[in-house]
């Protein structure tokens, strides 16, 4: 529904004056990012481009007004005239701008800037009038369109202002080409040559030159005069009164030497049309009911007062924007009793041609409540799907509930249009408003209608993690739903698909989900076949079965590529989802792409919807062992989360790599000050809560609260058996083993590494394991020399020890000659070191020792004999007054806390 006579170059007039020295400066355009032309109005920015543009073949055409504002409707607009300048070559940008599927203007300008980089010719856009433009959010997409803008484009603005848009920097780097009113303001020779075109009687050069000096070359004092010369039959081109003219004189002057020298019919006519900003035949007979309009329309034309062509066909007009906006206020002044029936005239044309967005605006005007509502009704929805939602919402925000209440649908599309933005809280409100008019009222709606309600109440109940509500409202509006309502219908068993994979009802869940993706691509709702292949790869992931959830991930994949769903915030959430994949399968570089990508994707929503993407990178760097890196992203979150409510989910998922954190720094002050102030879940059915759980377990055990950890995934592991929750299970018995371990029970500990390593045999869980670091690598070694796994668990723990071995900083790297020539110089390290040092080797040794080496592994690690290893073994513990492995392990930990690092083994 976009009004071709925006998109379309205006027509080049006769009789126009070649400005030759401008056109030779516009020639060099092409070298420009910026053209810039500035000037108040009717200094002919407008002509002297479309003279320009006409032999140039790739050029964008886009006439602004005060409506594009809206950043919708300028997103359509604006890529609409690319797409008709190259040919319909950026059809990404163009399916994102239909469908609203970008996250804000900017993020739409950015896939416009990729595709039209790729553009093989170059491309001239023009901005016409953009002073109209108000919207902060407009010039801070533009701003950023022309500082990535790519060589092969030229935007050429014109405006009575200059724009805040970074011009100063553009003209320090000479990428700006300015035109200004002194350069647009017409010479002599160029006002002698406007005359001459206009007038059948010559002007004397002299009389011309003292014209154009009095009205500084301001082309509209020129045509204001040829017109009252072509009027008053006097003698052309009197200049009194003239010098100096300025906005301020404009009315008074066209009140006087225009409108008032025309017929009254004729006036009328000019009055009426004044109110359209774009006309065609149709419209001018509907608010002026002249029949012959388009012979009208060339008299005026003929008669020079201000109309211009707007295509070639001669189908549309418009007022020159002056001109237009006098007779705007000459009309609501002169026929302000007949000014509502206008409006309301106009909008029944714009409706008859197909435009309702046009339509609601003479709605607006003309005050009239009833015909407003009327449109609402027939077109609001078909706007809704269109995308424009700031329109609806002037709109409905000009009613009341109560004037609503006659018009359930609508009070169903303003709820509909909140949880559409994201004003979650804001449409549970409305419905729940909405709920209450109608039984006050005692208004009955109709089985389908309340189907529809409720399932948006069921939307926006499981938005809030109201499972039953959600699930109720859900199944009651799949009752009553016809099967052609499929929008509804569609959401509703989404809903119950999320409620059962919440309830960790997989099985079930996953088929659910299967239906719905089913649903929503038979019938084009992809957002909604995205959140299903999404909530598919989840159940999968949550059943240990992670191949299964990649391959339904990279159908997700394929979908946002095809329907154009890159700006989505479910974007986010797929690459998050990959991430976490990745992760598990110790493909850390990739998974590190994935979350920066997912970042990419949100940058320009609230900050704290960064959370989840952040933590990941957190996660990445915990595994490579570099903490500092790690504490950087964790501080983010940290910051983040301080900003106000977050969900419960995006909590559990920033506690995780903390805690784990806090593991490897031995932060115990830090662990039991969370587990005084987190949340305890009332239980753990499902993998969400048994997330929040394990951190709870994790910390217990940092704080040596053994007892308590042991209950905490005693009462895990039976809820994730029961449900099915491979995965959880999983990462289950690796918290079992830290637990024994630091408990002192190395049999028990090793049974649950035993069962972690068999469980990983489905899942592939790689970064699981390596996170625990050396305690782990110590029992896996240990599990090796005894050859008690299976050939599957066996390969995983080779996996694992080669993952440690190469992003662990584990402690033999501490024990190097810096590392003990420091320690040495400490007042408190034991005399018998001093007296009896220890050689080199024998510091290596130690430290392989401490790292859970056997003999074997340490000759191996050092390539010498293993009889060479007894010896050297055999002279540290004498050096060190101890006889047997453990002793020795203990004071190498003892050496380590001494220079200031945490042990793991605490």
């Amino acid at each position: 529904m976009l009004l071709p006579a925006k998109l379309s170059r205006p027509r080049q007039l006769k009789n126009v004056v070649i400005r030759q020295r401008l056109l030779d400066k516009l020639g060099d355009a092409k070298n420009y990012h910026l053209v810039l032309l500035t000037s108040p109005a009717g200094y002919g920015k407008t002509t002297m481009v479309t003279q320009w543009a006409e032999q140039l073949p790739h050029v964008g055409w886009l006439s602004l007004d005060e409506q594009d504002n809206f950043s919708e409707r300028f997103a359509a607009y604006l890529v609409e005239s690319v797409q008709q300048a190259t040919d319909q070559f950026c059809q990404r940008s163009s399916v994102m701008a239909n469908k609203r599927q970008y996250a804000n203007l900017t993020a739409l300008v950015s896939q416009l800037l990729v595709e039209l980089s790729q553009w093989p010719e170059h491309l001239y856009l023009v901005l016409d009038d953009y002073h109209q433009i108000t919207s902060n959010e407009i010039h801070d997409a533009m701003r950023f369109f022309i500082r990535n803008q790519p060589d092969n484009v030229t935007l050429v603005i014109l405006s009575r202002m200059i724009p805040t848009l970074g011009i100063a920097r553009l003209r320090i780097r000479e990428r700006l080409l300015e035109i200004d009113s002194q350069q647009l303001a017409f010479t002599h020779d160029e006002a002698q040559q406007f005359f001459e075109c206009r007038l059948p009687t010559p002007v004397a050069k002299e009389q011309s030159d003292k014209l154009c000096d009095e009205v500084a070359g301001w082309v509209t004092a020129f045509q204001l005069l040829v017109i009252s010369s072509g009027i008053d039959a006097h003698p052309p081109l009197s200049g009194q009164g003239l010098a100096g003219i300025s906005a301020s004189h404009l009315n008074e002057y066209l009140v006087e030497e225009v409108i008032n020298r025309t017929q009254p019919q004729t006036r009328e006519f000019l009055l009426r049309c004044g109110l359209l900003r774009s006309m065609c035949h149709q419209l001018i007979e509907a608010v002026t009911g002249y029949p012959n309009s388009q012979q009208w329309l060339e008299e005026i034309e003929r008669q020079g007062l201000f109309v211009q062509r707007l295509d070639d066909a001669g189908q549309w007009f418009c007022f020159h924007p002056l001109f237009a906006s006098f007779l705007r206020q000459r009309c609501a002044l002169e026929m302000a009793e007949q000014l509502p029936a206008i409006h309301q005239a106009a909008a029944q044309g714009w409706l008859d041609l197909g435009y309702p967005n046009e339509a609601i605006q003479h709605a607006l005007s003309s005050d009239n409540s009833d015909l407003l509502i009327t449109i609402l009704s027939d077109y609001g929805w078909t706007l809704f799907n269109h995308s424009e939602l700031a329109l609806l919402n002037k709109c409905l925000a000009s009613f009341s509930s109560e004037q609503l209440v006659a018009y359930p649908k609508l009070l169903l599309l303003r709820a509909w249009l909140a949880q559409s933005q994201h004003r979650i809280s804001e449409a549970e409100l409305l419905l729940v408003d909405a709920e209450t008019l109608l039984q006050e009222h005692h208004i009955e709606i109709n089985r389908e209608l309340n189907a529809e309600f409720q399932a948006l109440r069921a939307q926006v109940a499981i938005n809030n993690g109201q499972l039953e509500a959600a699930e109720s409202y859900a199944r009651h509006s799949l009752d009553e739903l016809p099967a052609h309502n499929f929008y509804a219908r569609i959401v509703a068993t989404s809903v119950i698909g999320e409620v059962l994979h919440c309830r960790a009802q997989l099985e079930q869940g996953l088929k659910v989900m299967q239906q719905c993706e089913l649903m929503a691509i038979e019938h084009g709702v992809f957002h909604y076949a995205l959140w299903s292949l999404l909530q598919q790869s989840e159940i999968l992931i949550a059943q240990g079965l992670l191949q299964a959830a990649y391959e339904v991930q990279v159908r997700a994949f394929q979908l946002v590529e095809t329907e154009h769903l890159q700006q989505l915030p479910m974007h986010e959430f797929l690459l998050r989802l990959r991430s976490q994949l990745l992760w598990s399968w110790g493909r850390l570089d990739e998974s590190e792409q994935a979350a920066r990508k997912g970042l990419d994707v949100i940058a320009h929503y609230p900050a704290r919807q960064q959370l989840q993407c952040l933590a990941m990178l957190a996660k990445c760097d915990l595994v490579r062992g570099n903490l500092d890196n790690a504490r950087v992203h964790l501080s983010r979150c940290e910051n983040l989360l301080s900003g106000g409510y977050n969900h419960i989910d995006w909590i559990i998922n920033v506690d995780k790599p903390r805690v784990i954190y806090w593991q490897m720094t031995g932060d115990r002050n830090a662990a039991l000050q969370w587990l005084a102030t987190t949340m305890q879940p009332d239980g753990a059915e499902n993998h969400f809560l048994q997330g929040q759980w394990r951190n709870i377990a994790r910390a217990q055990i940092i704080v040596g609260q053994y007892q308590e950890a042991e209950k905490t995934l005693t009462m895990l592991n039976k809820n994730a058996e029961q449900l099915g929750l491979v995965s959880d299970l999983n990462r289950n018995y690796l918290i079992l083993n830290s637990l024994y371990w630091h408990s002192d029970q190395p049999v028990l500990a090793q049974k649950a590494l035993i069962e972690a390593l068999r469980l990983a045999s489905r899942t592939g869980f790689i970064s699981h394991f390596v996170i625990e670091g050396e305690i782990l690598a110590q029992q896996l070694r240990q599990l090796l020399q005894l050859d008690v796994l299976g050939e599957l668990e066996t390969q995983r723990a080779h996996s694992v020890l080669r993952q440690i071995d190469q992003h662990d900083k584990h402690k033999v790297a501490h024990f190097d000659e810096q590392f003990v020539e420091q320690l040495l110089q400490r007042p408190d390290v034991p005399e018998l070191v001093r007296v009896s040092p220890l050689t080199t080797r024998e510091w290596q040794v130690l430290g392989l020792i401490y790292s859970g080496f056997s003999n074997e592994q340490i000759a191996t690690e050092l390539d010498v004999a293993a009889t060479t290893i007894k010896t050297h073994i055999r002279n540290l513990y004498q050096k060190l007054g101890i006889s047997h492995r453990r002793e020795a392990i203990a004071q190498a930990q003892q050496f380590l806390q001494m220079m200031g690092y945490a042990s793991e083994s605490e």
